[in-house]
């Protein structure tokens, strides 16, 4: 697995879980779907400037909107909802650990939906994570905690929003995330303080502020880094290093929320870690195609699928680019590789 894709997702874990125990302060006093609305919208605000220097031309738009739709409805706008009402129902820290059932359902549709290659050490790492969640969803008295269940639910749209958003090859990820914080921010945003269902607090300038702050690092710097590590390594292999963020989010809880340490949550933790550690190498190598194709990712030169020519040369140097370009020929070839942007192909 590339390493810039590798330390990306590792980036975009430790701001995301670093957000989970901050949110749950926010989360007792002001609506669920406000608190969501906010966190996006400060996402929105963070990548703004990015996508106002490189707007997405009309071509692109024309390409990406459908798998984009699919990002905005579930990832953002019910999944954070899903969340922020399970916050409020469950300890700060049960909840980030919980967060790796997002691993999960990843995997899950990756697997089943999106033909992305998984292998065993991502299965058997999908099956202890599985395992750590599941010791935390039951309640001591033998039933299912509600708040739990909310928090598995947003898991589930954050999946299927993973899925998509990896494959999505003609917007940019700030561009993703900007669609992302505009449409669900603002619907939540508006729902929150008009229906005002689930209990509205008094929204202050500070809690307003610390929201935003939240959105913008926890969400909008995470979720881009997130998506240009997912389109160098695949979906699923993403969000297996993406499950470090629940860990971090428990240790920030324990040491700055006062949560109480569980024998249940360590157990879990020790289980879900060493799956993460048993999916870190999981390239594949086989005879592939790669057919004719035009999008526009990140990439470098010279590489064994990025040698076309540029305008300006320079551009050549200068390591790490993204452009809109063109793959014009055929090419079949064996190498190691994972479900990269490149690596779409079926499997036997």
């Amino acid at each position: 697995m590339t390493r810039v894709g590798v330390l990306r997702v590792l980036g975009a874990a430790g701001l995301f879980g670093a957000s989970a125990p901050a949110a749950s302060v926010l989360a007792s006093d002001m609506s669920a779907l406000l608190l969501a609305g906010l966190l996006y919208l400060g996402a929105a605000a963070m990548v703004l400037p990015s996508v106002l220097r490189r707007p997405p031309d009309r071509a692109a738009l024309r390409d990406g909107w459908a798998p984009l739709t699919v990002a905005v409805v579930a990832g953002g706008g019910i999944g954070p909802a899903l969340l922020v009402l399970g916050l409020a129902r469950v300890e700060a820290s049960t909840a980030s650990i919980l967060l790796n059932l997002e691993l999960v359902a990843t995997v899950v549709f990756a697997g089943l939906f999106f033909g992305e290659h998984l292998g065993r050490r991502v299965l058997l790492a999908a099956g202890l994570i599985t395992a750590a969640g599941m010791l935390l969803v039951w309640a001591p008295g033998g039933t299912v905690s509600v708040g739990a269940l909310l928090v598995a639910a947003a898991c589930a749209c954050w999946g299927l929003d993973n899925c998509v958003t990896a494959r999505i090859e003609h917007l940019s990820p700030e561009t993703v995330v900007l669609a992302k914080g505009l449409v669900a921010g603002s619907v939540n945003a508006v729902l929150g303080v008009t229906i005002a269902s689930d209990g509205t607090g008094a929204l202050t300038i500070g809690g307003l502020f610390g929201a935003l702050v939240i959105g913008a690092t926890g969400y909008g710097l995470s979720i881009t880094w997130w998506v240009k590590g997912a389109r160098d390594l695949g979906a699923a292999r993403a969000q297996v290093i993406f499950a470090t963020a629940p860990f971090i989010g428990a240790v920030g809880a324990w040491l700055f929320l006062s949560d109480t340490v569980s024998g249940t949550q360590l157990a879990a933790i020790v289980l879900a870690a060493v799956g993460v550690g048993l999916s870190l190498d999981s390239a594949h190598g086989h005879r592939h195609r790669h057919e004719r194709t035009s999008h526009d990712h990140e990439h470098s030169h010279p590489d064994d699928h990025h040698d076309h020519a540029h305008p300006d040369r320079a551009a050549v140097f200068v390591g790490r680019h993204s452009h809109r370009h063109t793959h014009d020929e055929v090419l079949v070839h064996d190498h190691p590789h994972v479900p990269d942007l490149h690596h779409h192909h079926p499997h036997e």
